[in-house]
């Protein structure tokens, strides 16, 4: 009788912690909601395979951007990239070596599970030995060369075991938010 009583007074508080563990794991828990963090390194790392990039500019030269210096923007969600960029082409003269700043947004792609830059705005594009006035006219073509030349740059992909546990638990990758650690992806309910 003692170790029926003592099975009973046990059990509610042993199913209760499971149930706790379980819903933090699985994030269905009032206090967590399953994610995946991508660290600043690892975005770094990806950007950086994707350059250098050459932009022809109304065929008068060729801006050539090289990999970004990313930076987190947490305050408004967004990641920002500091670039070098080279001009060169018929149009000038010598080459010309610049800077290209630009800050994004990120969303997600489910066709092959990638982070992808997106809602680009132009920062500055300056090239100290231009005149200013040729300076003044790239800024005015700025935001469509950031456009072109960023537009849909993967940052990141998730591998099929990265989203495997969560795929069985019919959620999927969902809002990004840009934290002082890296991408933080949530993953919610499938939509059917």
């Amino acid at each position: 009788m003692l170790h029926r009583r003592r099975f009973l007074s046990t059990s509610p508080l042993g199913l209760a912690l499971g149930g706790a563990a379980w819903m933090l794991l699985t994030g269905r828990g009032a206090l967590a909601q399953p994610s995946y963090t991508v660290p600043l390194e690892q975005l770094q790392e990806m950007a950086s395979t994707k350059f250098p990039r050459s932009v022809p500019v109304q065929g008068l030269f060729d801006l050539t951007l090289q990999a970004p210096r990313l930076r987190l923007l947490p305050e408004v969600n967004r990641l920002g990239a500091a670039m070098v960029v080279d001009a060169a082409g018929a149009a000038l003269r010598r080459g010309h070596a610049g800077t290209f700043d630009v800050e994004f947004a990120l969303r997600y792609e489910a066709s092959d599970r990638s982070l992808r830059a997106h809602q680009i705005k132009l920062g500055r594009l300056d090239f100290p030995t231009l005149k200013s006035a040729v300076n003044d006219l790239l800024n005015v073509y700025g935001p469509v060369l950031a456009e072109q030349s960023l537009r849909e740059v993967t940052l990141h992909q998730l591998r099929p075991q990265d989203t495997a546990l969560f795929d069985g638990m019919g959620l999927q990758p969902g809002p990004i938010t840009v934290t002082a650690k890296g991408l933080t992806v949530a993953f919610v309910n499938k939509q059917p």
